[in-house]
Order: structure tokens, then sequence, then C-alpha cells
């Protein structure tokens, strides 16, 4: 008996023991999978396969898993085929896919982070580089990064390329065939568009209007614009002639001033949906007049010998010698070409760039030189390399240079499909922290002498409040997203095929042989391109509007040479104002027409748009070719010969020579310094 009070009595202290270490096992599971839910992998077990729910501000929104694929908007691929050294350029080559039109891509979902270091370590170990997964999964930007000749891992990362110009396969149609909707892009929380203003369900069709008259003035060229009474009484008669391209159900609808194809029923996102505000050129002209005349910036803190120095310089560019003869310049691409001559013999001479050590490879100091974002990385590039600007000692410098990569910031820290970009945001506060308390610079001015080159979409809302008072140079030149005219600089958006040979395919047939009257081709990116091909779509012989063609090299030529065959190369927004096809445009000597409202130009400050170029208001959509045809045969002439002759001011080379696409940032941002520049 007293045995067997002992045997139970040991069988529920085990039993205790037991349910005592599975409490100890389900708490740890449970605070694991509590550590991994801001990378939605928590709890995935227990949803059906169909519902996953995505992390958006807060909250979880239902969406369907088949279409997370094209949920990122720039999602990153690896190819092993994309690993390119490139000995001659000190930089990365980084590929997009060409086939895919002007550089917008789409990618099937990224493989995941194993796989893509795995894949790395194997081409790495071909080339005799050592690595391992687990280091590189380890690795942090904030980490040391070796120096010197070898390869260390976190610069290993960059060399993942974005997409493989030659292989179109690892593409994601989304649908684009039926030129339908993706499904919505999810954002961050301060992107979130909510509708809570009524709808205007005006349905409008295609429509040409007679007697349109076009005005040429010496200013960037805007062309009247149709108001929305005006829109809905001129397109509703002919409503039933228009079908659109992916259901008939879509209707185009006017909001906040612009044309959008919309659905029943469909909430969109704010990268879908037209802008609240728009600013025409006349505005921006205005503003860049009262920017220079009266400047806002902050006075420095305590004066410096550079100070005098800019003082001077403003006052001989304000006041510039009437030069009779412009070798090199053709006078009509610019607003004052005696100032803009003026203003570069001046930076020339003057100018010293100091150029920040800090910052690890490879969002800092590691220039991408191909691709869709090249435009930062030849920059970058350039200038590190330039001795005529850059000095070894901050004292001497006018202006102080920020090298880092947007595009290796998302690369490198954004969380694939978190949809939260605080962290690239928290990594350059952090940088610029770091700047200000090692020297006393940023704190003289606030950081107004101090810039920074970005291309990729995101850098606004990445330098946004930290860096708020620095120059930007930003392919994403909004002004509804805080682009400041007359400070920041417009960064042409340059899609790079060729890291070796950036002037590829350069050139086009001469007027007298362009017989197409207006080209586009692209993937239905953002909410203004469905408009574009619902009204011109196969309506036109003479108007060549398509979607995105077909992957292929083929393909790729095919859309190079109606660049080179077409008089006007239409650039529409995508999801974000800028648009790579306005420097395509003028690469292949095809007049640009920009449809974009509150796009800010390239070098607006000094360059003249008017005089090689539409701008056109995307509520001008139904009256395209009838504005086009409006313009005189000799204007056109004229236009295209401006064309040509502003080219070289849009080429990179890997040597710069004056007055090219490295010499023409670097001035606007000196240029833009001088005038925002307040002692008194």
């Amino acid at each position: 008996m007293e045995c067997s009070f002992q045997f139970v009595k040991l069988c529920r202290i085990e039993t205790r023991r037991r349910l005592l270490l599975l409490g100890v096992v389900a708490v740890t599971y449970l605070m694991f999978q509590w550590l991994l839910l801001p990378y939605e992998n928590a709890l995935r077990s227990l949803l059906p396969q169909d519902l996953v729910p995505d992390h958006v501000a807060g909250s979880f929104l239902p969406i369907h898993s088949s279409a997370k694929s094209v949920m990122v908007r720039n999602p990153l691929t690896v190819n092993s085929s994309d690993l390119i050294d490139t000995p001659g350029f000190g930089g990365v080559e980084k590929y997009a896919d060409s086939s895919r039109l002007g550089g917008e891509i789409v990618h099937e979902s990224e493989p995941n982070k194993k796989e893509r270091f795995m894949e790395i370590d194997s081409v790495l170990e071909e080339k005799g580089i050592s690595n391992t997964f687990e280091h590189a999964a380890d690795t942090n930007a904030n980490e040391n990064t070796p120096s010197g000749n070898g390869v260390d891992v976190a610069a290993s990362l960059s060399l993942v390329s974005i997409s493989n110009e030659e292989n179109g396969s690892n593409l994601v149609k989304a649908n684009e065939a039926n030129y339908d909707f993706p499904e919505p892009t999810v954002l961050s929380k301060d992107e979130i568009f909510t509708e809570n203003t009524p709808e205007v369900n005006t349905t409008v069709a295609a429509k040409h209007s007679d007697g349109v008259k076009t005005i040429f003035p010496s200013s960037p060229l805007i062309l009247p614009a149709i108001n929305q009474a005006n829109a809905s009484s001129l397109m509703s008669n002919s409503s039933s002639s228009v079908r659109s391209a992916s259901v008939e159900s879509d209707v185009v609808t006017i909001k906040n001033g612009s044309l959008a194809l919309t659905s029943p029923g469909k909430k969109l996102m704010r990268c879908n949906m037209p802008p609240k505000s728009i600013t025409s050129i006349e505005e921006m002209n205005l503003t860049l007049v009262r920017q220079h005349a009266k400047p806002r910036a902050l006075r420095p803190r305590w004066s410096s010998v550079r100070d005098q120095d800019i003082l001077a310089v403003k006052s001989q560019i304000q006041h510039p010698p009437t030069a009779k003869n412009y070798r090199e310049l053709y006078a009509h691409l610019f607003r004052n070409v005696s100032m803009f001559k003026r203003s570069y013999e001046l930076m020339e001479r003057t100018l010293k760039v100091y150029i920040y050590k800090e910052g690890n490879k490879p969002i800092f100091h590691q220039p991408i030189l191909k691709g869709l974002y090249a435009s930062e990385g030849w920059f970058m590039k350039l200038m590190e390399g330039h001795k005529r600007f850059v000095v070894k000692d901050p004292r001497k410098a006018h202006l102080f240079y920020m090298p880092f990569s947007s595009r290796m910031l998302e690369f490198t820290l954004y969380v694939r499909n978190s949809h939260n970009r605080t962290n690239l945001r928290q990594h350059l506060k952090e940088y610029s922290e770091t700047i200000a308390a090692k020297y006393p610079y940023w704190n003289r001015t606030g950081g107004a002498d101090h810039f920074l080159v970005a291309c990729h979409d995101w850098a606004p809302y990445e330098t946004r409040h930290h860096m708020e008072r620095c120059i930007k140079a930003l392919c994403n030149a909004d002004v509804t997203q805080g682009f400041k005219i007359g400070r920041d600089v417009s960064l042409p958006e340059t899609y790079v095929r060729s890291a070796r040979n950036p002037l590829r395919d350069l050139g086009g047939k001469p007027a007298s042989e362009r017989h197409v009257l207006a080209f586009y081709a692209g993937n239905m990116h953002g909410y203004l391109r469905p408009v574009l091909l619902k009204y011109w779509k196969d309506k036109d012989p003479d108007m060549k509007i398509f979607g995105p063609m077909p992957p292929g090299v083929a393909s790729k030529m095919n859309y190079i040479e109606h660049m080179k065959s077409s008089k006007y190369c239409l650039c529409p927004k995508g999801y974000e104002v800028n648009s790579p096809r306005v420097v395509e445009a003028i690469f292949y000597e095809c007049i640009p027409v920009i449809i974009s409202d509150n796009f800010v130009p390239p070098f607006f400050e000094v360059l003249n748009w008017g005089s090689f170029s539409l701008i056109l208001a995307e509520k001008d959509i139904p009256n395209l070719k009838d504005i086009l045809l409006s313009i005189p045969e000799e204007k056109y002439l004229q236009m295209q010969l401006a064309v040509k002759k502003v080219q070289k001011h849009f080429l990179w080379h890997p040597k710069p020579l004056k007055y090219d696409l490295f010499h023409m940032t670097l001035h606007s941002i000196w240029y833009n310094r001088v005038f925002q520049f307040k002692l008194r």
C-alpha cells in the first residue's frame, strides 16, 4: 500500500514537471512569435491559405495572397547573371529590365533571405570571394565595413541586381495585358489615401475639339486646359464610343481637377488617385522668382570666410556681362544664358566641396551605375573622383556632400512586405546626427550648405524633417511632397542601359523622317496612364499609344526605334510625378510631352523648358492630338533642333565634360545655394 502511494505521488510530481515544462515552452513560443510580428511571419499557420494579414498603419487589411508579389512597388530579385564587375568604374552595374520600357519594372515575389544570400554566395565563390550565409544574414548596415581592395559582405549585397536586362522571364504581368488596375499598393501610414470627399461621377469619352489655339511663350510651355464643366459636356456625347481596355464598367472621372480612371466599388490608394492640389508651370515660375528675390534660408550662426566668397559671387551672377557669342551654349535653352554662363564660370573657379567619409557601404559610397536610379550613382562616382571641386579640409568648403544611395538604402534596410519605411528614415536621421556631433558645419547653418542626391521615389520621405534644410537633388521633384522650388534641384531620372557605354543608341532620325505624331509604351502605373490608353490606344493611326510591350531584345529595340521615329514622345507620370521617358526622349531626339501635374522639370532654375518640350495639364489628354497638330511646322522644327542642342546637358560621361549632366547637376546645387544664401 505504501508503495502505491509513493508511486502515485511520483506520478503527480512528474505530471506537474511536464506541465511546467510545456508551459515554459508555450510561453517561449508565443514570445518568439510576438517578436516576429513586424515581419509578418507570426500566426500564419492559424490563418486560411488565401487570406494573409498585411500590417498597415497599425491595422490588418485582408489581401489575397496571390497579389502579394505586385504589392510592393520596387521589390528586389536576385539573378546571378546580374553580378558583374566594373573595375573601370569602381561602382555597381544595376540592371533594370529594358523590355518593360522606360525602366519601370514589376518583379515576381522576392526569394526568401536565406535563398537570396545562398545565391550570392554561390556567385561570389565562383569569383574566388569567400562568404557565408550566416555572416551575410547577420550583417548590419551600421557595422564597420573593412576598407581596401577586398570585397566585404555588406558591399557584396550591393552587387545584387534589381532585375535582368536580357531576361524578361522574372516579371509579373499583374493583368497588364488587359490594362486593368493591379491590386492596390499598400503604403505606409502617411501615404494611405482616405476617400472622405464626394466623388464627381462625370463620365467623359474621347472627342476632339476644334480650333484649339496654341500659345508659345518664352517661359516653359503650358497649353490651355479644359475645365471640368467643358470636359463633361465635350465628352458626354460620345461616351458610348469609348470602351475600357480592361472592364467596361470603368469610367473616366474628374477628381481634384484631374482625369482618373475609376471602377465602381473599387477603393484606390493614394498612388492611383490624382493629387488634391495642382501647381501649374506659371505658379512654379512665380515661386522661383520670389525665392531668389527673398530667400527664406536662416542666417548662419556664425560667419565664415566662405560666406564672403558666396556674397561676392552672387553679385557677379546677378549682374553678368552680356556675351555676344555663345559657342558652346544654345541661348534659347536657358532662362538667362548670360547669368548661367557667368554662374558656371564662377562655379569652376570658386566652388569647393567636402565629402563626408562617414557612412558604411553599401548604403554610402557605393554608386549604382546602371538602371532606373543610375543618376544618384553616377553623380556619386564622379563627385568623389573629381579633384577640381573636392577638398580634404572641410574648413575650405562652400558645400558639404552626403554620399548615400537611396536605392541601396531601400535594398539593405527595407523589410519586404512590411509596408514600413520608418527604419530607412531613422538610419539617415542617425547619420545626420553623427555628422552634427562630429563636425561644427551642420550646426552653423542647420544643414543649409549640405546637399544630397537621391533618385528613389521614397527619398522625399526618407529625408523629411531631419534633412529639411538641406539642398535636395531629387528625381521625385513633386511640389506636393515638400519639394522646394528655388532651393531643391530636380534631378533627371536617367535610365542607363550600359554602365560601360552610357551613350549607347544615342541619337535619332532627322525631323523629316519622323512620321509618327506621338508615341508611348509602358506599364499601367498610377491613375493617369490607364486614362491615356482609354482615350488613345487603337483610336488613331497617327498616335502610337501602347501598353507594356512583350519582353525581349526585339521589343526593346522596337521601343527605341519608335522613339527615334516619332515627333513627340509622351511622358505621363506613373506612381510618382517623375518619369525616365523625359530624358529618354531627349536622348533619342524626340520632343518630350510631359503630362504630370506638380512636377518640377530638371534644372528648372536655369533651363527654359518651353523651348524644347511641351508641358500639358493632365486633363488635356482628351485634346492631345488637336494640341499637337496645332503646333506649326516651323515651331516644331525649332523645338526639335533645341532638343538636339539640349541633349549634351543630359548625358553621363565616364570622364565629366563641360556642361554635361554631372556639371549641370552640381551647378544647379551651387546656383540655388548662392541665391538662397542669407547673411544679413
